[in-house]
């Protein structure tokens, strides 16, 4: 168990606090390109602080500090324009660097006397068919072009803002056994008292082992399920928790990046981010990227617990806004979380030290490319049509597109090897 500053310690993320300066080390995904698209300024909450981000007619992004310098009136209602955003109370207008470069009814103004009135400004690029900010301390690192970003697929984004802190969510990427338990006993529990057939891909995964292998990005998460040997994809490679608040997982053509944005203290929006690309697939010459809102409670406000990531949902949020690990009770299965916490606290170290934690990037790059497990579980398409049936791909527009892409790619590989 941890004690309260120890956990507070973990957790608090807003300006000033020690985690805080870690998490600001980072790019985080405020937007899908589209809301941008569509209208070209939106507010934009990230560790603790308020932001309007926004979209010039030049096809540049900017994010500044919601409250106008001058009166404190919100950015968020701006006016966007070619070189920045106007402020729409009285017109002072500044460039996606924060500098003042026009004061409506001070034409004549000095560039010195606008300088003075500046705004707080981060970074915002676009990647992928996300809008991505970065509000730390310059220079800013590189934005990671991870393999999910620019491989060739179909992007389709689930995404919704979940009630709790994003470390309770974090520590679930390294904690294996969960999937034998709550995707698989509680699962085929929820089946059978529901009437529907859970996903086959997630019964009888019986755990014999498991490792945790800190690298440059992360945590190396393997297991070694009953009757598979050391050679299968789940042990020999694994997938990796993406430090800090990601984690890349799939296989069989469906390849996902988890992504947990910190948005406050008891805030994560949740997201979803997953390529089709199965093998021998017929992709359309401009794959589409779709996105959307996955439901996680039903009508009478209780947790949508038939399909894979509604049971890890509500494991996080019925934990409370931010888990109580006063109480807990951590034994040996779980290792994983202890590996996390470990290192999060060495990352704080390292920002405590004037160093850069893990997995900042500073190098000019055009791809990175992670350890991935190809055939999850030993299973094949089935898998893929399985987790779109019964995980938050069921809420996309094209789910049963994505499906028909996986059997066709599927008996193209048989036609091709018989």
């Amino acid at each position: 168990m941890l004690t309260q500053e120890q956990n507070d310690e973990l957790t608090r993320i807003g300006p000033g606090t020690p985690m805080g300066a870690v998490l600001r080390h980072y790019w985080y995904p405020v937007a899908v390109t589209r809301e941008l698209d569509e209208f070209p300024v939106k507010k934009a909450r990230l560790l603790g602080e308020d932001w309007a981000l926004f979209k010039t007619p030049e096809g540049a992004y900017g994010i500044v500090a919601e409250r106008c310098p001058h009166r404190g009136a919100s950015m968020v209602y701006g006016i966007v324009e070619n070189g920045g955003l106007r402020c729409g109370y009285h017109g002072w207008k500044f460039d996606p660097e924060g500098t003042c470069v026009d004061i409506l009814a001070e034409p004549d103004s000095s560039p010195e006397f606008r300088r003075r009135c500046s705004i707080r400004a981060g970074e915002a690029q676009e990647l992928g068919g996300l809008v991505w900010a970065y509000v730390g301390d310059g220079p800013a690192p590189e934005l990671p072009r991870y393999e999910a970003y620019v491989m060739d697929g179909i992007r389709d984004i689930g995404h919704s803002m979940l009630p709790c802190n994003w470390f309770q969510i974090m520590e679930n990427a390294v904690d294996p056994y969960h999937v034998e338990a709550l995707h698989g006993n509680y699962f085929e529990f929820i089946a059978a008292n529901k009437g529907f057939d859970m996903p086959s891909a997630f019964s009888h995964n019986k755990h014999e082992r498991v490792a945790f292998d800190p690298f440059e990005h992360g945590i190396i998460k393997r297991r070694l399920l009953q009757g598979q040997s050391e050679e299968s994809d789940d042990w020999k490679i694994g997938h990796p928790l993406v430090f800090p608040y990601k984690m890349w997982v799939g296989g069989n053509g469906v390849f996902q990046m988890q992504i947990r944005v910190p948005v406050d203290d008891t805030h994560t929006w949740m997201l979803f981010y997953t390529v089709h690309a199965p093998e021998g697939a017929d992709l359309p010459p401009d794959p589409p990227i779709v996105d959307y809102s996955y439901e996680w409670l039903d009508e009478n406000g209780e947790h949508l617990v038939d399909y894979i990531e509604g049971q890890d949902i509500m494991a996080w949020v019925t934990q409370g806004e931010i888990a109580d690990r006063t109480n807990e009770m951590i034994t040996k299965s779980d290792v994983g979380v202890v590996a996390c916490r470990r290192m999060f606290r060495n990352a704080l170290d390292d920002v405590a030290a004037g160093r850069d934690p893990v997995a900042v990037v500073r190098e000019p790059h055009d791809v990175i490319k992670l350890p991935l497990e190809r055939s999850k579980f030993g299973r094949g398409a089935e898998f893929a049509t399985e987790w779109i049936d019964r995980g938050s791909m069921r809420y996309s527009p094209i789910a049963e597109e994505l499906k028909q892409l996986h059997r066709d790619a599927e008996a193209a590989r048989q036609s091709m090897e018989s």
